[in-house]
C-alpha cells in the first residue's frame, strides 16, 4: 500500500492509544482506591493486638467503617468509568475506525452516519465489554469483602499474639486480578490488555462495516504483526499481508490483547470471486 495510507493508519493509533491511555488512567484511579482502603486497615491491625477489644476493638471498629466507605467510594469510581467508557467512549472509538476507513479509501469527503447497522454493531460491542468490565468490579467487591473477614477472623483469634499483615495482603492482593487460570496480573496491565482489546475490535468492527456499506467492497487488507496469527497470536494462518472477506473480519478483528490489526479497503476487488479468503499478497 502507498505512503499516504500507513501514515492516516498511524495516525489512527495514536488516536486510540490517547482513548486507551487515558481510560487505563482512570481505571487505575478507581481501582487504587482498594489498594489504599486495603493498606489503611493493614496498617490498624498491625498495631492491636488479637483477641482483645479494649482500646483495639474501638480502632478496629473505625478502620473497618472506614474500609466499608472505601467499598463504596471504588463501586462508585468504577461503575461511573465502566459507563462512561460504554456508552461514550467506545462510540466515539467505533466512528474513528469508520472514517479511518473512509479515508483510507481516499473518501475524505464522506460525512460518516450512524446506521441502524452500525448503531446495532456498537450497541452489542459496548454491551458486552459493559457486561466484561462490571463483572470484574464485582469479582473485586466479593475479594475486598473476603479480605474484609479474614482479617476480622485474625482479630478475634484469641491465640494469635500478632497479627501477620503480610500473609494476609498476599492471601487477599486487592491490587491484582485475577484471571481464569488463577494467575494474578496487576490492575494497570489487566486494564491496558483488555481496553486495547476493546477498543481495536471496536475500531476494526466499524472499519470492516464501513468497506461493506459505505464503500461496497467485500474485500479488506490486512496489516499485523508479522508473526500474528489470524484468529489468535499463535493461529498457524498468518494474518499481515492477506485478503479477507468483510465478514472474515468481522468475525475476528483482531486476534489477541494488544493486537495491532489494521483493516485496509480493497476497491480495485468489488464483484471479484475468484479470491480465496486469506489469499497472501
Amino acid at each position: 500500500m502507498t505512503t499516504p495510507i500507513r501514515r492516516r493508519s498511524r495516525t489512527l493509533r495514536q488516536r486510540l492509544l490517547g482513548y486507551i491511555t487515558d481510560a487505563v488512567d482512570r481505571l487505575r484511579s478507581a481501582w487504587s482506591i482498594l489498594g489504599i482502603a486495603q493498606t489503611r486497615l493493614l496498617n490498624a491491625l498491625a498495631s492491636i493486638r488479637p483477641g482483645r477489644t479494649s482500646g483495639g476493638g474501638r480502632s478496629l471498629r473505625a478502620a473497618i467503617a472506614a474500609f466499608n466507605t472505601s467499598l463504596a467510594a471504588f463501586d462508585r469510581a468504577a461503575m461511573a468509568f465502566a459507563e462512561r467508557w460504554a456508552a461514550t467512549d467506545l462510540p466515539l472509538i467505533y466512528r474513528e475506525g469508520a472514517w479511518q476507513m473512509l479515508e483510507n479509501a481516499d473518501r475524505r469527503t464522506s460525512t460518516f452516519t450512524w446506521t441502524d447497522r452500525h448503531r446495532a454493531a456498537v450497541t452489542a460491542a459496548s454491551a458486552q465489554y459493559y457486561a466484561d468490565l462490571t463483572g470484574r468490579i464485582t469479582e473485586a467487591l466479593r475479594r475486598a469483602r473476603a479480605f474484609l473477614r479474614a482479617a476480622q477472623d485474625a482479630a478475634r483469634d484469641p491465640q494469635s499474639t500478632r497479627i501477620d499483615t503480610a500473609v494476609l495482603r498476599r492471601g487477599h492482593s486487592l491490587d491484582t486480578v485475577i484471571y481464569r487460570n488463577n494467575a494474578r496480573h496487576p490492575v494497570e496491565a489487566w486494564a491496558r490488555a483488555a481496553l486495547t482489546w476493546q477498543a481495536v475490535t471496536t475500531a476494526n468492527t466499524a472499519a470492516a462495516r464501513t468497506a461493506l456499506d459505505e464503500l461496497g467492497t467485500e474485500w479488506v487488507e490486512v496489516r499485523d504483526g508479522a508473526d500474528c496469527g489470524w484468529t489468535s497470536h499463535n493461529d498457524p494462518d498468518r494474518a499481515d499481508r492477506t485478503l479477507r472477506t468483510v465478514q472474515d473480519a468481522l468475525a475476528h478483528p483482531t486476534a489477541h490483547p494488544h493486537c495491532q490489526r489494521e483493516l485496509l479497503p480493497r476497491l480495485d476487488l468489488i464483484g471479484r470471486t475468484e479470491i480465496r479468503t486469506g489469499a497472501v499478497l
